[in-house]
């Protein structure tokens, strides 16, 4: 029983070890060590986020936690980084060693950001988080790349309802794109006789998705190898094309053939450059999700 403390001291000791370990830090410079370790201060009108206003996420230099939001970044004029609010949980406040001001340090890793002050009136929020330049870094909001792409494959209906489940996709419209008609009619595309193929643009994120991607769950939703129709529907208005934008569109839907016909597919699919795009009427868009109904000629069929 004698020796029972030391076995809980030992253990103890061994505990906090490994609690140390797991913490990572990034390498700092003296420079940033100077300021984050010791508590010093760079300065006045130095820092590379003093007159910075781009929009995104202000990260401790230390241990990349998020600290501040953009939105809450002002002009305090007072030669450091300003922000008015931080992100819920992710400051430490404690009283400075002068025992007046209040130190502001990074919650999770404790490394030092600078003071903040309350009452100067700068803004609704009334504090001002006076923070080094040094001690952070900056992730930028993630900008939309969007870009198109046109897909043909019978029914738009059909297709549009598979598009819009794609994460990366913004948005899918259903129209009619190959014919000269002006402004062409769902029922002078119904005719046959129009030149329209009914199809969907799809508006996507090409930062979550690749045109990939999307090429090949195109394939997969309908039958590549039908001519002029898809399951019951039949005409040259339901044939299976691929209107592109630009060359690498183009090559990329050529390779995804290729693999298909490798695979034993007689693949139809044209690639068409393409041209202006109508937007069918508004009773043809979000058919399904409208009228609580599930495609009747399009289901997947996995062949990537």
């Amino acid at each position: 029983m004698k020796n029972l403390p030391i076995i809980i001291l030992i253990i103890t000791s061994f505990t906090a070890c490994s609690q140390n370990k797991t913490m990572k830090y990034n390498k700092l410079t003296l420079e940033e060590e100077n300021i984050i370790v010791n508590k010093g201060t760079e300065a006045p009108n130095s820092g590379i986020y003093n007159d910075f206003s781009e929009n995104g996420t202000f990260l401790c230099k230390r241990c990349d936690a998020p600290l501040y939001k953009s939105n809450s970044k002002f002009d305090s004029h007072c030669g450091w980084p300003s922000f008015d609010d931080e992100i819920d949980g992710a400051i430490k406040r404690i009283t400075d060693k002068d025992g007046q001001r209040t130190e502001i340090l990074c919650a999770n890793c404790e490394a030092h950001l600078g003071h903040v002050f309350l009452g100067e009136g700068y803004t609704q929020e009334d504090t001002r988080h006076c923070v080094n330049s040094i001690s952070l870094n900056f992730e930028p909001l993630e900008i939309n790349k969007t870009q198109k792409a046109i897909f043909a494959g019978g029914c738009f209906w059909g297709v549009e309802y598979y598009f819009q489940s794609k994460k990366g996709v913004i948005s899918v419209e259903s129209g009619y794109i190959g014919g000269k008609i002006e402004n062409p009619t769902y029922e002078q595309v119904c005719s046959g006789k129009s030149g329209y193929i009914e199809a969907v643009e799809v508006v996507y994120n090409s930062n979550k998705i690749s045109y990939e991607e999307l090429a090949k769950l195109f394939f997969e939703i309908h039958d590549p190898t039908q001519i002029n129709r898809q399951g019951p529907d039949v005409g040259e208005q339901y044939s299976s094309a691929i209107f592109y934008f630009d060359e690498e569109q183009k090559q990329i839907s050529k390779n995804l053939i290729a693999k298909l016909e490798d695979d034993g597919l007689k693949v139809v699919t044209k690639l068409i450059k393409t041209s202006k795009f109508w937007k069918a009427e508004k009773y043809h868009q979000n058919y399904y999700e409208n009228n609580g109904n599930r495609p009747y000629c399009h289901f997947y069929t996995k062949r990537f």
